[in-house]
């Protein structure tokens, strides 16, 4: 991605402000680009765009392929989709990556020597936002998890690391208790591991993993995680850094690549000029690399590092002891310009691969599997009979079909029928499980639900159940 040209959005809140000082040393730097506006956002939301962007501006973002992007304001209330996960699972944006560092001693943190990356799941997940209310007590949300979603990932995680003489890669995950979906990414990262054995590995659960990026993150290099956890454990690792403000982020695909801040567009302080540009300034320097011009990169993040050695700090980490001078987002990026050709002093200066590549991940050739229908799980809305487990079994193991019968009743994932404990509380959603692993079949579970019709019962789902290979492909209550 060789271009001059590129596609930007001033966004809202705070947006236009920092996108106006990160132009502002683009242009200072040489960058020599061309920008092609256009206008997303609350705006545009609420004249009836369910993205916040319009049809005419997708086609600029296919054209152009980069996209330097400010944040947005999405409006509160149904109808609204993320812009964000749009654009990320339509132009195939498979990687969030987000590298933290700590710029101690001149930016306030407890960990001096802070230098890890976070690469994020960017396109599946809980975060494919597909949901539905079911009953009137209980909505799900469906998490989505792929293997040639965590293969991508975890090969461009390796891969990162490879291109940037990075040594170690750890995985997180909540594989003990979500076994299949989390299970299939935590297999995948063991897999790929081992075609990288000059890079060290290990596996954290999510909960002490983010534990331990509070509280000890020098320990991390890089870290692969799926979507939701990659979101949280970023702003928790730049966080701790020193400040949330500080942090720019790539969304990298295979022919496409969006860049921004990772913080929000932070209303309360818009138009005030003291929000700080520097987390878009480093997205675009990710995206200078990306398009070939890393020796303009590399100008521009030495010149930062002088600003903030220099003490010249805007407002969110200005701290006295430490901090010369309180700036604003005009005069930041100014002193930022004024720096444009210095090195830091203290600092290591920031020196890149003028030679490096985008990184493109392709997926090994899927192997044909033997998948076998064993059952079905149905899923009624029922609140009769004190909601009693047992007196439900009674019901709905009399709508059994020849061999597919029913093996349990489960609510909100704990068995209930035939065993269960009476002080297990049960909402109105409930699964009712039946197998036949010898011989099942379509016709069977269509004649069930029947049965089910038949009998009154409000089937809200229907989920059915397989085997792959020979294993049960389905979780247990």
């Amino acid at each position: 991605m060789n271009t001059n040209k590129i596609t930007i959005a001033y966004g809202d809140g705070i947006g236009p402000e920092i996108m106006e000082a990160t132009i502002d040393v683009l242009n200072a730097a040489g960058a020599n680009l061309i920008y092609d506006t256009i206008e997303i956002g609350e705006k545009v939301y609420l004249s009836g765009s369910k993205f916040g962007i319009s049809d005419s501006d997708w086609s600029t973002l296919e054209k152009n392929k980069i996209f330097l992007k400010a944040p947005i304001t999405t409006p509160q209330g149904g109808g609204y989709q993320s812009l964000n996960v749009a654009i990320r699972k339509t132009l195939g944006l498979l990687a969030n990556v987000r590298p933290c560092i700590s710029y101690s001693p001149f930016v306030d943190t407890n960990f001096a020597n802070i230098d890890l990356v976070i690469v994020r799941e960017n396109e599946e997940d809980l975060y494919a936002g597909i949901e539905h209310q079911q009953t009137d007590e209980v909505v799900q949300c469906l998490k989505l998890v792929s293997v040639q979603g965590s293969e991508k990932i975890i090969r461009y995680a390796f891969e990162y690391a490879k291109a940037h003489n990075r040594k170690h890669v750890t995985c997180m995950s909540k594989d003990n208790i979500m076994k299949l979906t989390d299970g299939m990414f935590h297999k995948m990262f063991n897999k790929i591991a081992l075609e990288y054995p000059e890079i060290s590995n290990d596996h954290y659960i999510i909960d002490i993993g983010a534990a331990k990026l509070a509280s000890d993150p020098e320990r991390f290099d890089v870290v692969v995680t799926l979507n939701l956890y990659g979101d949280i454990i970023s702003d928790i690792a730049a966080d701790v850094a020193g400040s949330v403000g500080l942090g720019g982020s790539s969304n990298v695909g295979e022919n496409f690549a969006m860049f921004e801040a990772i913080h929000g567009s932070a209303p309360d302080i818009a138009g005030k000029d003291i929000a700080n540009p520097s987390g878009l300034i480093n997205g675009a320097c990710m995206m200078l690399v990306q398009i070939g011009k890393a020796d303009i990169a590399e100008k521009i993040q030495n010149a930062l590092l002088k600003t903030l050695e220099d003490g010249i700090h805007t407002g969110d980490i200005f701290k006295g002891g430490l901090s010369q001078q309180r700036v604003g987002t005009k005069a930041f990026a100014k002193a930022l310009i004024e720096r444009l050709g210095q090195l830091p002093s203290t600092f290591k200066p920031v020196k890149l691969n003028s030679d490096a590549k985008p990184i493109i991940i392709k997926t090994e050739e899927k192997k044909l599997i033997v998948k076998k229908l064993v059952g079905t799980d149905v899923f009624i809305d029922w609140s009769s009979e004190n909601r009693n487990g047992k007196i439900l079994g009674g019901k709905i193991s009399q709508l059994s079909v020849l061999n597919l019968k029913l093996s349990k009743i489960s609510n909100r994932g704990v068995e209930v029928y035939p065993a269960g404990h009476s002080a297990t509380f049960c909402t109105n959603h409930w699964s009712c499980r039946f197998l036949n692993t010898e011989d099942c079949n379509p016709e069977l579970i269509i004649q069930l639900l029947q049965n089910f019709n038949a009998a009154g019962f409000d089937v809200i789902k229907t989920e059915n159940l397989y085997t792959l290979d020979g294993k049960a492909a389905y979780s247990v209550a």
